[in-house]
């Protein structure tokens, strides 16, 4: 556990630089995942990338899903190649606009990696085949599902990162994970005890507080309040102090309506999550997905396309280009 806590204090050291506007030469510019909300371009009428940048103020932005494509073999949305295609040209769109990408592994669809790569050696192999690809700076790993639930996979994937962050030094790592009201469930807080077993600390461990289940109608104080039971984890798991672990915890909410009938994340919930961002400095904040990040034409309701509620195209993805740490 020692290794733990000075690998904690070295990354806290590196964030409180930041918040102070001290200038280091590792740390000269905002991390890529700090603000950087999702885009699937997969479905939704995905707005290009670059166009994105230019109309919101956003630098980076959040690319989903790489899943696996038939054994341990990575690809978008388990069918889209890594190089060659759609999806290596909006990389190049969104570097060329002066903006840069984290890649997101997972999500709620489709093979997971997690799962298809039998070992830890394989899995690790396969993040590095899209590091290596994109010459990336950030990854995200959204497990859900049956990489989740399953503790055998959840240990190969904190056991597989932990491998490609020694192989990548510096190389920003999220791990996204679903959450209750009081913070990580029991499958999120094996996930972060395994990951502390062996000395793992990703850059940031992000909550989705949406889909709680119950009905609330305060969607950005829910929010917050996952994210303090979060830091408690974290202070049990690691030994570090609350103001570390907040900086090493994020948020990536959803916007509009969501999946849950009795569930709306309006702008105000953004503008509390925001506040609540800048004051622990946190070490994330994004949402899904700016594909819906505009209002739905008449009749239309929610979808993978639009929030379901009053806005201007861009308004919920304005909120995260305001946070800088």
């Amino acid at each position: 556990m020692a290794r733990a806590g000075l690998a904690w204090a070295a990354l806290g050291l590196m964030c409180g630089a930041l918040s102070s506007g001290v200038s280091l030469a590792t740390a000269a510019t905002q991390p890529v995942e700090l603000a950087a909300p999702y885009e699937y371009l997969g479905w939704g009428n995905p707005q290009p990338p670059a166009s994105v940048l230019a109309n919101t103020g956003i630098k980076d932005l959040t690319l989903a899903f790489i899943l696996s494509h038939g054994a341990c073999n990575p690809t978008w949305d388990g069918t889209r190649p890594l190089l060659g295609g759609s999806d290596q040209a909006a990389i190049e769109s969104i570097r060329a606009a002066g903006g840069d990408v984290v890649v997101s592994f997972g999500g709620w669809s489709g093979k997971k990696l997690g799962n298809s790569c039998k070992s830890v050696s394989a899995l690790a192999g396969a993040y590095q085949k899209v590091i290596d690809a994109y010459s990336l700076k950030a990854i995200d790993v959204d497990i859900e599902h049956g990489e989740l639930t399953s503790k055998k996979v959840r240990k190969r994937v904190v056991e597989a990162l932990a491998s490609v962050q020694r192989a990548n030094p510096g190389l920003e790592i999220s791990i996204t994970v679903g959450t209750e009201e009081s913070g990580p469930d029991r499958d999120g807080r094996s996930l972060i005890a395994d990951a502390a077993v062996i000395g793992f600390q990703p850059t940031v461990w992000t909550l989705m507080p949406f889909d709680f289940g119950p009905a609330l109608t305060d969607m950005g104080h829910a929010s917050t309040r996952a994210v303090e039971g979060l830091v408690q984890d974290l202070v049990s798991a690691y030994p570090i102090s609350a103001a570390t672990a907040y900086e090493h915890a994020g948020i990536s909410s959803m916007n509009g309506e969501t999946d849950e009938a009795s569930e709306t994340v309006s702008l105000e919930d953004f503008d509390t999550m925001l506040s609540f961002a800048q004051l622990r400095h946190l070490g994330r904040l994004a949402f899904w997905s700016l594909n819906r990040d505009r209002p739905c034409a008449p009749g239309e309701g929610s979808s993978d396309s639009c929030s379901g509620i009053a806005q201007q195209p861009y308004a919920f993805t304005e909120v995260i280009a305001r946070y800088h740490g």
